[in-house]
Order: structure tokens, then sequence, then C-alpha cells
């Protein structure tokens, strides 16, 4: 089988037809979901949206679409924004750096106020949130959009200066740790040895990433030509690789045939860079491993102004422990708090950590908070859609989407099969989706 990068075979799709797919999918980003009203509302309620992330943006974007006259606050000190989904094709050496890196000020629009300061404490029952420097913001409709916490000081003996050093990687940490995390992957597919891969026990955001990271240490050797001298050992932190049933067994046959070796339930407690170890909680005790390369990937949790500083979080039940901002599943608004919503990763909810999630749920809240306002009957609805476009190598991929149920919802069937390992579903990750994403952070998608 070729592994070439330039290999444009589509399966089933001609070039004419990948043409139209992208005409289609471009038209579809323009329109769906939930065109806004041609005349915005009067108002002059009050909007606090703590981060200006993938879904603190876009809701900004398209609020102040709807709104005339609303105070629309953002707070967030980030001065530069992440595209997130691009860190992984960044760790695999296909694109630089700053392909993921631009300003938070290029997105954001005009009539907001930027609050550039993180949020310290949130006061639901008194309306109000704190900055880290002081600041007291009273809201009308408060919207948590702060993302996740990537809980590296969980890990013992990890910190982030070994990120490209001693075959140690960690594409999650930022585009400067993903491009140094190459670096480490191109040596030791150079040199061969044992690469060691895994994921954390917590919800987590894109969790296809650490498998597609996987698959592609494997496709960097086999087009080195260096295969064969190269152990690749992928430790499931539960008894399947994904959890979509029908989606883990075709995972599990893709790590066979590419001869990954797999072991379950295993969940990384720490790793000793001088001896290049890993040491795993299990069922049966603590393992220790080797490894020549490794991508360390943290618990992932809620920030701490959610967790810790608020009473925003489930109080029981299974996304408590790590402080899942509390809300109803398919409205997002808050289970006590009704003039609350949460949108985005930090968002309680059983599954949706992905960018293409954020596009799904952010016009299910901006329906919610313009209802409200204007005292109609919301009618948007998140059914869960999360998707993950899993590369199985360069130039191969499969566009597996999926709802609350673990059905299959491919956004194009009957053309793109979303088990099949496909060029133009890698076509997809690595050209469209960017621009996808990038016109939903404008609020046009």
């Amino acid at each position: 089988m070729s592994h070439d990068r330039t290999d444009d075979r589509t399966g089933a799709l001609g070039r004419r037809d990948v043409l139209g797919l992208f005409g289609g999918a471009t038209a579809l980003t323009l329109l769906a979901p939930g065109e806004a009203p041609a005349q915005p509302i009067r108002s002059s309620a009050r909007i606090v949206i703590l981060g200006a992330g993938a879904a603190g943006t876009a809701l900004a974007n398209r609020l102040s679409e709807r709104l005339d006259g609303a105070q629309i606050t953002i707070v967030d000190p980030r001065v530069r924004h992440y595209y997130q989904p691009g860190f992984t094709l960044i760790g695999a050496g296909l694109k630089p750096a700053n392909y993921s890196v631009s300003a938070t000020s290029d997105w954001l629009p005009r009539g907001i106020a930027w609050i550039e300061e993180g949020a310290a404490e949130i006061d639901a029952t008194a309306k109000t949130v704190t900055t880290t420097g002081g600041q007291s913001l009273d809201y009308d409709y408060l919207v948590v959009a702060t993302g996740l916490k990537l809980d590296f000081d969980a890990i013992e003996g990890f910190s982030m200066d070994l990120v490209g050093t001693n075959g140690i990687g960690a594409v999650y940490a930022g585009p400067e740790q993903a491009a140094a995390s190459w670096a480490e992957m191109d040596r030791f597919t150079s040199e061969g040895g044992q690469a060691l891969f895994y994921r954390p026990a917590t919800g987590m955001k894109c969790a296809g990433a650490p498998l597609k990271y996987t698959l592609l240490t494997d496709d960097t050797a086999r087009r080195k030509g260096t295969r064969d001298n190269v152990r690749i050992t992928y430790a499931a932190h539960s008894g399947s690789l994904f959890g979509v049933p029908i989606v883990n067994e075709k995972v599990r046959m893709v790590f066979e045939r590419q001869e990954i070796d797999v072991v379950h339930n295993h969940v990384l407690r720490a790793i000793d860079p001088g001896a290049k170890t890993a040491t795993f909680d299990t069922p049966e005790g603590q393992e220790t491993y080797d490894f020549d390369f490794t991508n360390v990937i943290p618990p992932m949790r809620a920030p701490d102004v959610v967790r810790f500083n608020s009473d925003l979080s489930w109080q029981d039940g299974p996304l408590a422990a790590d402080g899942w901002a509390e809300v109803d599943k398919h409205t997002l608004r808050h289970g006590r708090y009704p003039e609350v919503f949460a949108v985005g990763d930090i968002a309680g909810v059983p599954k949706g950590k992905t960018a293409a999630s954020v596009k799904w749920q952010v016009p299910v809240v901006e329906d919610q908070i313009v209802s409200l306002i204007a005292g109609t009957e919301p009618t948007e609805r998140y059914d869960g859609y999360t998707s993950c476009p899993l590369i199985t190598r360069v130039g191969r991929a499969m566009l597996i989407e999926f709802d609350y149920n673990n059905n299959l919802v491919p956004s194009f069937p009957g053309v793109i099969a979303p088990l099949e390992e496909l060029w133009i579903s890698w076509l997809m990750k690595e050209v469209a989706l960017k621009a996808t994403y990038n016109a939903m952070l404008r609020g046009k998608a």
C-alpha cells in the first residue's frame, strides 16, 4: 500500500465530486445552524461571557448581531487564540507552530468590552463575577465558556520544561510544545525503540487525538522505512479504545493491522524522565513501562474558578468529581441558576468536547438567551453532536460523527462513509476544517 503524501485518490469520489462536496460544505457552513434574523432585538441586558476561546468568541459574535444595545463583556487574559484542532498536525510535522496561533483581538466583535483578566470567583446567587484583577462584574446572563484545565501537575515527575527532551512530547500543551513533540517524534522514528501512548481517565477534549497521534507516529516510521525498529504500545484508560462501540471495534482492527500493542485499564500516574519510564495504575496494581518516546496527556478538569470558586459544578453523579458545569444536556442551561449557561469544553454533558461540538452548541445558547430576552420559547436543542476526523495515516482519515446515543450521524450520508479511511476525510481535516472553524468564530457557522 502506498504511503505517499501526494496520494490524492478519493475512493468513490473524483476531483469534480470533491469540489462539489466542498462547495456544498461551504454553503452548509454559512447557513447552518440557526440563521440570525434581519432585525436585531433591542435590549439593555448585561451579558458576561467567561472565555474567549472558540465557544466564547463565536457566541459573542452571534449575540452582537442578534441584540441591539446589550452590554456584552468577555473576560479572558489570553492575547493569543489557539486553533487547537491543528495541534496534532503540528505534532506530526505537517504544520508549523504558528499555524494554530492568531490574535484574540482579531476575532472579537466591535462594540463589546474585553477584560484582559481571568475570572477568579463566581457568585451565582448575587449574579456577580470577580476577576483576577479584583473587578466585580454584575450580570443578567452569564455564559461560562472557560474551556478546561490541563492538569499536568497531577502527573508525578512531569514539568513543562521536559517537553522536547528525553523522548517526551505533550501535544495538548500548546503549539510550541506540539512542535517540540514533533522534533522528538521525528528523532525517535529515525532511531527506533519503544513508543508509549495513553489518555487520561477524565473527560477530555478531542478524545480521538491520542489515537490519531499514535497512528501518525506509526505512519511516520513506515514512511521512513524504520517501522521494524519501532514498537508501539497504547495503554487504554478503560476496557475500550473509543467510547462509541462500533468505532471502538474499527479502531481495534486498525491498531491490530498496524501492529500496535494495546493494554487496557491503565491510567498514568507518573513518569521518570531520567529512567524513561511511565507508571500506571491498573486493577492489578501499579505497572511500569519503558519508553523512548511518549506523548504526555494529563487529566482534564474544570478550571479552578468553576470547580472550587463557584457553585456551578455538578453536585453528584459522574460529572461531579472534576467540577464540570451543571447544565441540561440539551439546552446547556444551568439546573439551579437559570440565567447561567455553559458552552464548550466546560459544559458538564456526556459528550461534546470538540470544536465541532461548539459549532452546534453555540446556536443553542444563543437561542436560549435571545428567547429569554424576547419573551419567546427557545427551539434549538443540542443532541450531543461530536465529530472526530480520526487520522489513520497521512492522506487517510475516518470522518466519525456521533451523538449522545452513540448513533453515527454523518454529515454527508451516501458520500463519505464514516468508518472508511478516505482521502476526502483527510482533506476535510487538513484543509476544510480550519476555514469552517474561522467562520464559526465570526458567528457565521
